[in-house]
């Protein structure tokens, strides 16, 4: 993969962390989700190759482990 193109998954990862917790009104259990999701969509894209399946089970999948148990 290209050097900018890695360099630009990566920011995105970083840019979704950062809005997700800076947000405020949100819940321990939203913040979480939310983080996961983005960097598990963008560990996703990365090891499929940019792969739309790849992208979105890497979303579920962080979203998932991101929301740590704290959902009720």
């Amino acid at each position: 993969m290209k050097t900018l193109q890695r360099g630009a998954i990566l920011v995105a990862g970083l840019v979704t962390a950062v809005l997700a917790t800076g947000c405020s009104s949100m819940s321990d259990c939203q913040k979480g989700t939310a983080v996961g999701a983005g960097v598990g969509g963008v560990a996703g894209s990365v090891l499929t190759g940019g792969s739309t399946v790849g992208t979105v089970g890497g979303a579920v999948a962080g979203g998932l482990v991101g929301s740590g148990g704290r959902c009720n």
